[in-house]
């Protein structure tokens, strides 16, 4: 009974804050938690020009179907590797990155680069994915020319007509994208970094890459396993843009993600039900990575979300 009391006092004497979430409750209660009365679409052979009462009710039938659709499979596999290459590329990339920024003692050199890799952030994807095309193209593009120059290749290569090697483009250029926004946290908590800790490992004689191991690297741990559980938890968001725009029939069986399988169905086939099932599929199994690796990170005494 004391701690209802402690709370509601802490409510009462907090109540400006309160209230200034009340918004965003009644936005998120909106457009997030009162369109799942939609799911039910899943359970039924939905018809739109139908009344809600007037639908037939199919219980698991569009669930059972799409794990014995080959289509569905191949799509699966296709999300989850992009998502795999995403993930691991995107940790790697941005920690080392942030790492060498901040050991960088030329500030206006270490501005420059920030600048240079932030950019292609704001970039949007439609403008993003005609420069990597253009880049990319058999037709003079920067790519092939470099790699002939080199020596590496002797004719052009039509690399999105390959599928084997749209993963790989869809990781690099996950990376030119992103990386720069990427590294910001990771920098923010290097600043936490108790200052006195290198000054006296570097008084013991330490190397740099001794002082990155044993103090920055153990100073990110926090934020890495933060940042590794809610990256788990969208494992299976790959994104649409790019695989869309990216995309072509030469590379299909390896662009098509979970997102465009969706918008083909239920959009240009008309299959609704079977688009949202795929979707709560994809809602169900973030949330069950979420948790797991949140557990996992309490079970081994690290930071989590929860």
């Amino acid at each position: 009974m004391s701690k209802t009391n402690d709370l509601v006092k802490k409510l009462i004497s907090q109540r400006v804050l309160v209230l200034m979430t009340v918004p965003f409750l009644i936005w998120l209660f909106i457009f997030k938690y009162l369109p799942l009365w939609g799911w039910t679409i899943a359970f039924q052979n939905y018809k739109p020009a139908k009344a809600f009462g007037d639908q037939q009710w199919v219980g698991l039938k569009q669930f059972r179907f799409m794990f014995q659709d080959d289509r569905f499979l191949l799509v699966l596999r296709n999300t989850l590797a992009m998502s795999l290459i995403n993930f691991i590329l995107g940790f790697v990339t941005a920690i080392v990155l942030a790492l060498l920024l901040n050991e960088l003692r030329h500030a206006i050199f270490k501005r420059l680069v920030q600048t240079i890799s932030y950019l292609p952030h704001f970039i949007s994807w439609v403008v993003a994915a005609t420069i990597i095309q253009t880049a990319l193209s058999a037709d003079g593009g920067i790519v092939n020319v470099l790699l002939m120059k080199l020596g590496f290749i002797n004719e052009p290569v039509l690399w999105l007509g390959k599928g084997q090697l749209f993963w790989g483009i869809m990781g690099a250029s996950e990376v030119w994208k992103n990386i720069g926004w990427n590294t910001i946290i990771y920098l923010a908590a290097m600043t936490t970094i108790d200052p006195s800790q290198y000054e006296a490992a570097e008084m013991d004689g330490a190397s740099r890459l001794r002082r990155i191991w044993h103090i920055t690297l153990p100073g990110l741990r926090p934020v890495i396993v933060i940042l590794v559980i809610m990256n788990l938890g969208q494992i299976l968001e790959t994104g649409f843009e790019p695989q869309y725009l990216l995309g072509n029939g030469l590379n299909i069986d390896y662009s098509e993600n979970l997102e465009i399988f969706i918008l083909k169905y239920g959009m240009n086939l008309g299959n609704y039900s079977l688009s949202v099932a795929a979707g709560i599929f994809k809602t169900v199994i973030s949330i069950i990575l979420l948790f797991s690796a949140n557990h996992i990170a309490k079970r081994f005494g690290q930071d989590r979300l929860f």
